[in-house]
């Protein structure tokens, strides 16, 4: 199924030149004099690496054979990070570049979505909304009550910035798509 460039929005899963790729910034444009195009900045699920292209009135681009399976996170051998399938029992292993970000966001025994292109594993993404503990964060001071932020490591590696009544062990919600806090688990 052809997608064409009114259909184009953040998050949108292409194939372009073969190679399956994710919106990651969109832009619709129309210039004084021309026709209007749509520019965005996407992802390759293969490598990661991310490009700028355009799409103008009449492009096309297809819908990529991706599937998608729930798989728990086992363990970080050194090379490769290990999952399973819960259901057959299969490990599958991924290199941290086809992990990317994912990896600041996904701790022992999380339960992932991992994405599939042709049959080949190629990504993993991370629940939309984790519950992480923190680790590391600055001690309060009297005075800091006005809304500031400061910065706190979670037990996955990630640092985000949280309001500064939250302290070192407490468990919050990130969104793991913006890296931003959400609210303190009770």
């Amino acid at each position: 199924m052809a997608i064409g460039m009114s259909e184009l929005k953040k998050g949108l899963k292409i194939e372009v030149d073969g190679v399956p790729y994710k919106i990651t910034e969109y832009q619709h444009v129309k210039p004084g004099k021309g026709a209007a195009f749509v520019r965005c900045k996407i992802k390759s699920f293969l490598n990661g690496k991310v490009i700028e292209k355009t799409f103008h009135a009449g492009d096309k681009c297809e819908v990529p054979n991706l599937q998608q399976k729930q798989m728990q996170f086992l363990y970080d051998d050194g090379e490769m990070l290990q999952f399973m399938d819960n259901a057959t029992y299969e490990q599958e292993g991924l290199t941290y570049d086809q992990v990317g970000e994912a990896f600041d966001w996904i701790i022992d025994g999380m339960t992932c979505d991992m994405m599939y292109y042709n049959g080949k594993a190629i990504t993993v993404e991370p629940p939309m909304v984790v519950e992480l503990k923190i680790v590391e964060t600055p001690p309060n001071f009297k005075g800091d009550s006005q809304g500031g932020r400061k910065p706190a490591t979670l037990e996955s590696g990630a640092v985000v910035q949280i309001p500064f009544h939250i302290l070192e062990g407490d468990i919050i919600k990130c969104d793991t798509r913006t890296g931003e806090y959400l609210e303190k688990v009770k």
